[in-house]
């Protein structure tokens, strides 16, 4: 059975596992960073730890240290442990059609699936915004769409696009990275984000603006 999104999941982001433990007070899953982990595939087989596990192998071209060359192979393999109860796919892999395996595998072994985009630039207008998220919700459980806010209309957009898709029946993901949008980290959930993630150790940031795990759980509650 995959992981439920059906409430807030706060993950744990971290590219290496045996962080889990440190995770385990605030955390309800570890986003397992296959990209930037020396043996991955190691590593879950050796994993005994309780939370489960979002893998991702992010593509270097949409922020991540992957290569093309067996990537998205590695995570397919990586939904047959136990502890992978979801993945990560760039919503651009799937459209170009090159992650209809993995996708047919993780369905197969009731693994859900997170299909990402990330803007690194900027925040596109929030027509652009409802249309990549309901794209996205088409072949995924969750769309998860992160962006770069350079002013707070920017994340107004991000956040009212995200209460827009909510209310209409998705489950999404949002995040605006960087310092104008860090707030939106803690605040996407009362919108309806169904995920948020954040690092153990402050200094091992996987994305601009993130609060540590710690901060980020406690103002989460608080707002809610």
């Amino acid at each position: 059975m995959g992981l439920d999104f059906d409430s807030f999941v706060l993950t744990a982001a971290t590219a290496d596992l045996s962080d889990e433990p440190a995770a385990r007070e605030h955390a309800d899953a570890v986003e397992f960073r296959m990209d930037l982990a020396d043996e991955p595939l190691a590593a879950l087989e050796a994993y005994d730890g309780e939370l489960p596990i979002l893998a991702t192998n992010r593509a270097e071209w949409e922020g991540g240290e992957a290569s093309n060359e067996g990537r998205l192979e590695a995570l397919a393999e990586a939904t047959a442990f136990k502890a992978v109860e979801a993945i990560d796919i760039e919503l651009e892999s799937i459209l170009e059609g090159e992650a209809e395996a993995v996708l047919e595998t993780a369905r197969e072994r009731d693994v859900s699936i997170v299909a990402s985009a990330h803007d690194f630039e900027g925040t596109p207008p929030r027509t652009e915004l409802v249309r990549t998220l309901t794209e996205a919700g088409k072949y995924a459980d969750v769309a998860k769409l992160a962006v770069t806010a350079e002013s707070t209309a920017d994340t107004l957009a991000l956040l009212s696009a995200t209460e827009q898709l909510t209310s209409h029946g998705d489950t999404v993901a949002t995040m605006a990275m960087g310092e104008v949008g860090s707030h939106t980290r803690a605040v996407a959930p009362v919108y309806g984000s169904k995920i948020g993630y954040a690092p153990v150790d402050p200094a091992e940031a996987t994305a601009p603006g993130q609060y540590d795990l710690e901060t980020l759980a406690e103002l989460v509650a608080h707002l809610e």
